[in-house]
């Protein structure tokens, strides 16, 4: 008898596959993700050398991680929208642009976020 465990296991494993492949397609194709990466790092780098608090670090990484998840899902938006119209339409274009502001609230909360976070450390420095 095929035990259903058994498919659960492997339908989860797949679905791991499928989402590292994701990941790795958005890492190494698209410039937006890879400059939020990079800002990711630097201040990952930041909360060493600050040696920022367990909640900070809390902060930071869900953050980080919400800007990235931004940034794919507004990937995974114009994909989809230039791939069902792939000339100029202004529905497109709007939806579109409305897809953009997700990742630049993010964006802009991050950067209020690591002003909270690093600028009593700058000051305190200088």
């Amino acid at each position: 008898m095929k035990n259903p465990n058994n498919d659960f296991i492997r339908r989860r494993l797949r679905s791991i596959k499928f989402a590292i492949k994701g990941i790795w397609l958005l890492a190494t194709t698209e410039n937006s993700i890879k400059a939020q990466i990079t800002f990711g790092i630097i201040a990952t780098i930041a909360g060493f050398y600050f040696d920022i608090s367990m909640t900070e670090w809390m902060i930071q990484c869900l953050i980080i991680g919400v800007v990235l998840v931004a940034e794919a899902l507004n990937t995974a938006i114009e994909k989809v929208a230039d791939f069902i119209h792939p000339d100029y339409h202004e529905k497109i274009g709007f939806i579109k642009d409305i897809a953009a502001g997700a990742p630049a609230f993010a964006a802009f909360t991050s950067l209020i976020i690591a002003c909270i976070i690093y600028l009593p450390k700058i000051i305190a420095i200088l």
